[in-house]
């Protein structure tokens, strides 16, 4: 049961960076003695390619609209890092939940927050400044370092933390996107007056 909130939580953080919850991972379990880490996670070449990805992440996802292409990319990935990661998990605690349903949990997880990144980081796009882009991008990334590295000495008040913020990503998008659509509504009905006004002025 011990791995249970440690896959919720590292399912989270995949759907918003999976290669920083692998290298993360990875280097605890090799250099924190963290147990509940699998051992597949430690290996030399699985941290130079996490390692490698996530600076390519971490320069794509601060790129308006660039982050936007990455995030539609990933939209398979991210899921199944997640899942991966949930079903190594339970393989490496034979006590957990089985790797089909450990797997289920971090893939759905990731998921869910990888809707809620995307949907999110393309509304931050409607601005046409590259800043909002590298501050959300950051937060993104401290909050994955942050609760992945509560998840491993404190997993019930990491995963207590992600549920809470899954939460609040869906509401989020909900009011992200009412304001986008009635913005959108409000600018068509401008149009649409003024495409009214047009050819009453031009009879006059």
């Amino acid at each position: 049961m011990n791995a249970i909130p440690l896959i919720f939580t590292s399912g989270w953080a995949s759907g918003i960076n999976a290669y920083a919850v692998v290298l993360l991972l990875g280097l605890f379990g090799r250099f924190g003695g963290a147990e509940t880490v699998p051992p597949v996670l430690e290996r030399t070449d699985v941290l130079i390619a996490a390692g490698v990805l996530f600076l390519c992440e971490a320069v794509f996802d601060k790129i308006p609209y660039v982050d936007t292409v990455w995030d539609v990319i990933h939209t398979v990935i991210r899921p199944i890092a997640g899942a991966t990661v949930g079903a190594l998990m339970a393989a490496h605690d034979p006590g957990s939940l089985g790797e089909v349903a450990a797997g289920a949990v971090g893939g759905v997880s990731a998921l869910v927050s990888h809707g809620i990144k995307a949907s999110l980081r393309m509304a931050v796009n409607t601005s046409p400044e590259p800043a909002s882009n590298i501050v959300v991008s950051l937060l993104e990334d401290l909050s994955v370092a942050g609760l992945v590295t509560l998840a491993i000495f404190h997993p019930w008040v990491a995963a207590s933390i992600a549920g809470v913020l899954l939460a609040l990503g869906v509401l989020l998008v909900w009011f992200a996107f009412s304001r986008i659509r009635r913005f959108l509504q409000r600018r068509r009905e401008r149009r649409a007056t003024k495409a009214g006004y047009g050819p009453a002025l031009s009879g006059s």
